[in-house]
């Protein structure tokens, strides 16, 4: 008798069609009927083609997916592109790897057959009826089974995408929105969560979601609802914002939409919930008719020492936004008052350039610039004087020499002349070395 290390081990072999069994001699053979003409492995869930030869599922719908309207073996065209199941091979499959158990054969489990575009389509036709007439129920439990589905395969998730789901969830969810009196929170948050899978969305989706009374149910989200639905809105907020900027205005004149986007920063939820946000206030920041009262409300928040304090040990995908904002605050008069009072602002910046990636640093180099460019001559160039002492000459030099984008060679070219004036005040250090600043923070 062999152990039962030797048994596992020699299971894992048979699967591979190289298992033994317990005399330590004799050698199991996959029948050559189970096995998938395509992958060559024993078949898991057995489907025939029009032409009547069997594949693995996985197999010949990567064949099919791949542009192909033949069958492998044949060469013949297929008169459809729907395999149907084979259940009486999956049932000799599995007859023959209980049969083998004492090899370490597994049972395949029974599969499930994935949605078809028909089953797809009546559900999304249930819910779109059962929004109109108002039924919260009916919904959830649809919504509920949009998001089953799309969890069972990768097969179900590209069928369900296929039939313009995110446009009628959309709609439905503008729809409940529209009803708020009725406080459909229940329904509007299990919408959301499926749409937050369907990411990115359409134009028509978009619409929708963009809507005056889905802005409104997103913000309230926001400002009280459980971590989830926070999540959920701001991801939406990040893909309506992203896909149209006219938008920015109406979310803005939202009584505390605002505060709530900066309150998921202070108080982070999570990684994706915290970019969101940043991309959401990135573009409300820099859209192409920004109001100057939009930036002031956000830099009485708090929000630009929060950004700086976050960029310390920020990774790269979070700092290049957090510099994204900063530098579309910076190009505020107003904004700019507080980043020349905060003691970080041109250490944390200057140590950016050419340390995470190449947009950090042209954020980092356009910020410094306005900072510099529009600093009050009375108070002695205070800032280009620091920006020297934390080694930010050595750093525009270097950053010349491997080379970048023409408009940050303008504005790193512009900080050389004026740091070049005051090179004879005092001695350069490196920018790693924070400890000789007199400036605490």
């Amino acid at each position: 008798m062999i152990s039962s290390w030797r048994r596992r081990r020699a299971g894992r072999r048979a699967a591979k069609d190289q298992g033994r069994g317990e005399n330590g001699d004799s050698e199991l053979t996959i029948p050559t009927h189970f096995r998938c003409s395509i992958s060559l492995d024993l078949m898991k869930d057995p489907v025939t083609l029009s032409t009547g030869i069997t594949y693995d599922r996985e197999s010949i719908e990567t064949w099919i997916e791949a542009g192909n309207k033949t069958c492998p073996i044949s060469n013949q065209a297929l008169k459809s592109l729907e395999p149907i199941p084979n259940h009486a091979i999956r049932k000799m499959i599995q007859d023959w790897c209980v049969d083998n158990q004492s090899y370490g054969i597994e049972r395949i489990p029974t599969p499930r057959i994935p949605v078809s575009s028909v089953v797809v389509a009546e559900i999304l036709s249930e819910i779109t009826m059962a929004s109109k007439r108002g039924d919260q129920e009916v919904c959830l439990q649809l919504v509920a089974k949009i998001k089953a589905l799309w969890k069972e395969s990768e097969r179900n998730k590209r069928c369900i995408m296929a039939n313009n789901t995110g446009s009628l969830l959309s709609a439905a969810f503008e729809t409940f929105a529209k009803a708020s009196f009725n406080r459909n929170d229940a329904v509007l948050e299990e919408i959301l969560s499926a749409l937050a899978l369907l990411f990115p969305l359409d134009g028509e989706a978009m619409s929708c979601l963009g809507s005056a009374a889905s802005l409104h149910c997103m913000v309230r989200f926001l400002k009280g609802g459980d971590l989830s639905g926070r999540r959920n809105a701001v991801l939406a907020l990040k893909e309506i914002l992203s896909s149209d900027e006219r938008k920015v205005n109406a979310l803005s004149e939202i009584e505390g939409s605002l505060e709530a986007l900066v309150k998921l920063i202070k108080e982070p939820i999570c990684p994706s919930s915290t970019k969101a946000s940043l991309m959401a206030i990135y573009h409300v920041v820099n859209s192409s008719f920004p109001k100057e009262t939009i930036v002031e409300r956000f830099v009485e928040m708090g929000l630009v020492s929060l950004l700086l304090e976050m960029l310390v040990d920020a990774e790269r995908s979070i700092c290049e936004k957090a510099l994204g904002i900063l530098d579309g605050i910076c190009r505020s008069e107003k904004g700019r008052e507080k980043p020349y009072d905060h003691a970080l602002t041109i250490p944390v910046l200057v140590k950016k350039i050419l340390r995470v990636s190449d947009l950090a640093t042209e954020f980092s180099v356009s910020i410094i610039w306005e900072l510099c460019k529009n600093e009050k001559r009375e108070e002695g160039g205070v800032l280009v004087l620091e920006a020297l002492q934390v080694g930010a000459f050595q750093k525009l030099l270097l950053l010349l020499q491997v080379g970048c984008a023409e408009r940050t060679k303008e504005k790193a070219t512009e900080l050389l002349k004026l740091l070049n004036l005051h090179r004879d005040r005092l001695e350069c250090i490196d920018s790693m070395d924070f400890k000789d600043l007199k400036r605490p923070f």
